[in-house]
Order: C-alpha cells, then structure tokens, then sequence
C-alpha cells in the first residue's frame, strides 16, 4: 500500500534465475536501455515490489521460438502458484507454432489469466493471418490479450494494425501497453481512445516523456481505461510508483488506475 492505495503492477516480466540476466540484456538492446534495468529475478521483483509499496503484480515472459512456448508457461504458471497470492500470470504464444489451439489449451488449463503477445520482438503483425488466428482462440477461452503496442521503427504493433484487430474481435480484451502505442504515444492515443475493448497499461512511459505529457495522455484516453505498470525489469517499481503519484491525480482516479481497472480487466478477486 502507498498513500492509502492497494496497488496492482499489471505489467511485469520475470525469467528464470538462469537465463534472466541474458534475457534482459536482450530486451533492453533491442530498446536501447543498457543501464536503468534490473536483473528480472522473481525474488528481486518481490522485494522491490514490497519496498516500493506495490501488493500484487501481473507476471509474464515473451516467446520468442514456439519451443519455448510451453516451458515459459508452465514457469509462470508455477511462479504464480509459488508466490503465496502475489502474483497473477499471463501466458505467452508464438505465431509460428504449429497447434496454437493446443498451446492455447495447455496455457487455459495451467489457470493462466490472459495472453501477453509483442509483435515488434516477436516479428509479426498484429493484423496478419496468424496473429488473427491466436486473437480468435483468446476470445473464444476468454483470455485477455495484453499487446506491445508501438514503434516507430517498426510496423507491425501500431494502430493501423490493432484497429483491424479490435473491430474484427468486438468481444476481445485487449491491454495496449505504453498507453497503446510506445514512442508514438499521442498519435496512438488520438486514434486508439474510445474503443471499448480496448484498455491500456502505462508502463514504459513516464521515463520516456515525463509525467506531465503522460498524464495528459492518460487523462485523453480516460482513468477508468488505464492500468498502472512498472515493465519490471526495465524500470525500478518505486520510482515507477513514485512518479504515478507525482503527476496529481485524484484519489478516484489513482484507485482506477493502480488496482479498481485491472481487477476488472483480469478479473482478480484480490
């Protein structure tokens, strides 16, 4: 708790103790971040997570084979399970996978929450054949889909990908991270805000362009459609959740955020 709030970190990546460092080396070259991250350890995302005053994170990990699909499920299933009621996990899939409706299945059955996708490191667009594919079995299991969503370099997670995606799929939730659209943010914000099956996450932002610019955006996109979030190891929580409520939000609208949208979003019963 912080400042009276019950929070929720909605966005957090955890690995392996053995492959961890090496996995957020990765991401963080492939983002050009080489010395804010963190080593992505379950056990240093509790402890930072208890000293910044976060009580319950969203966990996940990105396959980038379809081998490695299963194996990081069942790890994050297990994490989850092995946190005691802190942690809520997301499963991941691989457009390449040669039985998505199996992958999806053994995902759905392990008790996972929803399905975290990134089309910008995993190489697809969110409006192609195989990405349409995974979108119907989500909403078909009623798996929320949180998205990567944005990059200017590339074009496969930007609005003219994920609005096809959202009216195509009316009864798909879909989580547009970095406030649907990283380093395109109000461009996104312009063309994404209003949808009702869409709900983003601001985590990967205020480092970027500042609490004032974010707030703004958050405001332009509605409160009640936004769910806090550190991308844990990239970003250190408490000074995630410091900045948050440095912006000057109003209590209704700090409650929506840190915990009220995402209890709704991934049905939590926290």
């Amino acid at each position: 708790m912080r400042n009276g709030q019950f929070i929720i970190d909605a966005h957090c990546h955890v690995y392996p103790d053995k492959i961890a460092v090496r996995a957020v080396a990765g991401t963080g070259a492939f983002y050009g971040v080489t010395e804010n991250h963190f080593d992505g350890t379950v056990s240093l995302l509790l402890r930072l997570s208890a000293e910044a005053g976060v009580d319950h994170c969203i966990v996940q990990s990105v396959a980038t084979s379809p081998r490695q699909v299963r194996s990081i499920n069942e790890f994050i299933a297990r994490t989850e399970k092995e946190s005691g009621g802190v942690f809520t996990g997301l499963g991941t899939l691989h457009p390449d996978s040669e039985d998505q409706r199996a992958d999806v299945r053994h995902l759905y059955e392990l008790g996972l929450h929803g399905v975290k996708l990134h089309p910008d490191i995993q190489g697809f667009p969110l409006d192609g054949e195989k990405s349409l594919e995974i979108c119907a079995l989500c909403e078909e299991f009623g798996l929320p889909l949180l998205l990567h969503t944005g990059d200017k370099r590339y074009d496969y997670s930007n609005p003219n990908r994920l609005i096809p995606v959202l009216d195509r799929f009316k009864r798909l939730t879909v989580i547009g991270a970095h406030l649907g659209g990283w380093s395109i943010w109000k461009e996104a914000s312009a063309q994404l805000k209003g949808r009702d099956n869409l709900w983003f996450d601001c985590s990967s932002t205020f480092w970027w362009i500042g609490p004032e610019a974010a707030k703004e955006i958050i405001r332009d996109l509605g409160t009640d459609r936004v769910l806090f979030g550190t991308d844990y190891p990239m970003w250190e929580p408490k000074k995630e959740v410091d900045t948050f409520f440095s912006m000057g939000l109003t209590e209704q609208e700090n409650r929506q955020i840190l915990s009220e949208n995402a209890k709704r979003v991934f049905g939590l019963h926290i």
